[in-house]
C-alpha cells in the first residue's frame, strides 16, 4: 500500500493492519485477590507478579508482539562471538533508516546512555534536554554531570494542546550557554518524543533550530530515538508541510541534524531486548566500542544475541510503515479521546505511545507529598487488574543536594499500550475502570514510603497508605482528606 498524505483521515472506520497467529491466555482475578497482590507489592505496580495482571499498560519496553517475519528471522540467528552476520544486517538498516555512521549494539538503551554519558559528561558539566527521562538523567549525574530542562512551558500544562509540546525553549537554552560556556556543555539531549511529559513531538522546525544553536557554540546534539518514529508521524500528520513526505524520509531528516543517537529498540524497533547507540564521530565511536567491551559484549553484539540483532533489523524496517504507525497511534488516541470524552483529566494532545492521566486534578485531596500518581496507579489495578504506572513526585526522585523530593508540575499516571497486544476492546476495559475511578476518586487515599532506594525507586520502592490499610476505601468509609506523611 502506499504511504497516505498525513491530512486528517475521513470519519469512515479502519483496522489493525495485522491478524491474530497466536494468543496467550489472560488471568482472571477478583477485587480481593487485587487488594491482596497490591498490598504485598507495597502498592507499587511494579512489584507485582504480571500472571497477576490483566491489562498490562505498565509499559511499551519489550512488551510488544513481533511478527511472524522477525520470528522466522530469530531461525537465523548466527549466534558466533564475533562478526555475526546479523551484526552486519542490523548496522546496515540503521545506517538505512537512522543515516548514522556507527552501530554499537547495547542489551537495550540504558546500556547506550551509561556509554554515552562514561565517554562525554565530566565533572561539573551541564547537560540540557527538553525534559528529563529516569535513566538518562542518572546516568548522566553518575558521570559527574548535571541535567537541565530546557523544554517549553507548555509542556508542563497538562490543558495546553500545542501540537508539539516536546519543543526545546531556545531562549532558556541561549541563557544557559550564556551563564555556564558552551565548553562545560558535552551535548543536548533531544528527546523524541518526550516521554515524561506524555509522548509529546518535537517539530522538524525546532529539531533544526536547536541543532543549529548548539553547533553554532561547538556543542553536540544526541537524539533520544527511542520513539523518533512516532515523532516523525506527528510531524507528517501535524506540520502541513510534511504532509506528503514518508515516514522514512522524515525520520532520516530528524536524524541528519544530530550527532548520534542512543536507542531502546524495545520500542520503536519491535523487539523484546536491546538497543544500540549510534554515532558519527569517528574517534568518539572508537571510544565507545572500547567501552561496550567492558561493559556490555564485543562491539559486534553488545549483549545481544545475533537472533536478536536479527529480529530488531526486521523490526526497524516494519516500524517505518505508515500502516503500522498509524494504527499504534491511533489505538492510544482511541484510548484517550474515551476519556476525555467522560471528563477525566489527561494530558492533551494526547502522545505516541500512552495515555497519561493528570493525577493531580484526579485526586485534588491528596497532596503531592503523598504520590497521588502512585496512588491512582494502585487503584486502577484494585479496581480493574489494569496495571499503569507513575510518572511524577516518585519518579522525579530527591534533590540530590537537599535531600527533598523533587515534586515536578507534571503528576501522571502513564498507561503505555504494548504495540500490537491489546485489543480495542480492552482499551474499552480499561477506559471503563478509569471513569468509574473518576466517579469515586474521593475514595482514594495518598501513600507513604516503607521502603525508598536509592537510585530510581519507582522501580523497587513500597507504600502503604496514608489512611487505613486500603488505597481504595469502601463506599462507607469517610472521605479521605490530606494527612501527615511521617516515613521518608
Amino acid at each position: 500500500m502506499s504511504e497516505p498524505d498525513g491530512k486528517q483521515p475521513s470519519r469512515r472506520s479502519w483496522a489493525e493492519p495485522y491478524k491474530i497467529k497466536v494468543v496467550e491466555p489472560l488471568k482472571m482475578t477478583t477485587p480481593e485477590q487485587r487488594r491482596r497482590a497490591i498490598a504485598e507489592a507495597g502498592f507499587n505496580t511494579f512489584l507485582l507478579r504480571s500472571e497477576d495482571v490483566y491489562i498490562d499498560l505498565l509499559t511499551d519496553s519489550g512488551t510488544g508482539a513481533m511478527s511472524d517475519n522477525q520470528w522466522a528471522g530469530m531461525m537465523l540467528g548466527d549466534e558466533a562471538y564475533a562478526g555475526s552476520r546479523n551484526f552486519y544486517n542490523l548496522e546496515a538498516t540503521v545506517r538505512e533508516y537512522y543515516g548514522f555512521r556507527h552501530v554499537i549494539p547495547t542489551h537495550q538503551g540504558r546500556g547506550a546512555e551509561h556509554i554515552l554519558s562514561q565517554i562525554a559528561v565530566h565533572d561539573g558539566d551541564f547537560v540540557p534536554g527538553n525534559m528529563y527521562f529516569t535513566t538518562t538523567r542518572l546516568h548522566q549525574e553518575l558521570a559527574g554531570g548535571q541535567f537541565v530542562d530546557v523544554v517549553i512551558d507548555e509542556a508542563h500544562d497538562p490543558e495546553n494542546e500545542h501540537p508539539f509540546k516536546g519543543n526545546v525553549d531556545l531562549d532558556k537554552l541561549k541563557r544557559l550557554i550564556d551563564k555556564v560556556g558552551a565548553k562545560r556543555i558535552p551535548y543536548f539531549c533531544l528527546h523524541t518524543t518526550v516521554n515524561m511529559g506524555g509522548g509529546q513531538p518535537v517539530s522538524m522546525d525546532n529539531i533544526r533550530e536547536t541543532s543549529h544553536l548548539c553547533h553554532n557554540h561547538g556543542i553536540r546534539v544526541f537524539l533520544d530515538a527511542t520513539r523518533a518514529v512516532e515523532n516523525a508521524y506527528f510531524i507528517k500528520v501535524r506540520d502541513a508541510a510534511f504532509h506528503d513526505v514518508s515516514i522514512v524520509a522524515i525520520l532520516l531528516q530528524i536524524c541528519s541534524f544530530a550527532d548520534g543517537c542512543t536507542m531502546s529498540g524495545k520500542k520503536d524497533c519491535l523487539v523484546n531486548i536491546g538497543g544500540f547507540l549510534a554515532l558519527n564521530d569517528d574517534d568518539l565511536a572508537d571510544e565507545a566500542r572500547n567501552m561496550v567491551v567492558i561493559y556490555e559484549g564485543l562491539h559486534t553484539y553488545g549483549g545481544m544475541a545475533g537472533r536478536d540483532m536479527e529480529a530488531m533489523a526486521r523490526g526497524i524496517v516494519e516500524s517505518v510503515q505508515f500502516d503500522h504507525v498509524r494504527a499504534r497511534v491511533g489505538q492510544v488516541e482511541y484510548l484517550g479521546e474515551r476519556l476525555i470524552q467522560a471528563g477525566v483529566p489527561v494530558m492533551r494532545p494526547v502522545g505516541g505511545h500512552g495515555v497519561f492521566v493528570d493525577a493531580k486534578a484526579f485526586l485534588p485531596h491528596v497532596p503531592q507529598s503523598q504520590f497521588p500518581a502512585q496512588a491512582l496507579a494502585a487503584a486502577l489495578y484494585v479496581d480493574s487488574g489494569v496495571r499503569g504506572m507513575e510518572r511524577g513526585a516518585v519518579s522525579a526522585g530527591r534533590d540530590a543536594i537537599t535531600g527533598e523530593n523533587r515534586l515536578p508540575k507534571l503528576e501522571l499516571v502513564r498507561l503505555t499500550l504494548p504495540r500490537r497486544v491489546y485489543t480495542q476492546a480492552h482499551m474499552d476495559v480499561t477506559a471503563e475502570s478509569i471513569v468509574d475511578l473518576w466517579d469515586k476518586r474521593d475514595r482514594i487515599c495518598g501513600l507513604e514510603f516503607t521502603y525508598e532506594p536509592k537510585y530510581l525507586r519507582f522501580f523497587r520502592a513500597r507504600f502503604k497508605p496514608t489512611i487505613g490499610a486500603e488505597i481504595l476505601r469502601d463506599q462507607d468509609a469517610p472521605t479521605p482528606g490530606a494527612q501527615p506523611s511521617t516515613t521518608r
